[in-house]
């Protein structure tokens, strides 16, 4: 019989590291579910990265911004890294009590 080959996602996505927050308490951080959100990114699949975590890609954005404005030096590129570094954290923040709110938090 063929076996059928696996690829590195779906390694990765079989080999996540744990939460500490959630291992130690019982119920997800704020952060739970990025990782399973940048794989489906990785994936091609947004709506189930989006699901999985709202945040992901505007982070993975603004790392990337950050990163090239550490090399370029934008003239408001500060600012511009503040201001979505507060969206994101609000982002994070409605996600989290959305979970809170539909009782998705132990799973």
């Amino acid at each position: 019989m063929i076996q059928p080959k696996h690829s590195f996602l779906d390694w990765l996505n079989h080999h996540l590291f744990a939460c500490p927050f959630k291992s130690h308490f019982g119920f997800d951080c704020p952060g739970c579910g990025f990782q399973r959100s940048v794989i489906a990114l990785l994936k091609g699949n947004l709506a189930e990265s989006f699901k999985f975590y709202p945040a992901a890609i505007p982070l993975i954005l603004l790392i990337l911004f950050t990163l090239l404005h550490l090399k370029i030096d934008f003239k408001s590129g500060a600012q511009i890294i503040k201001i979505a570094f507060a969206g994101i954290a609000i982002i994070i923040f409605i996600n989290y009590i959305y979970k809170i709110y539909t009782h998705q938090l132990i799973s």
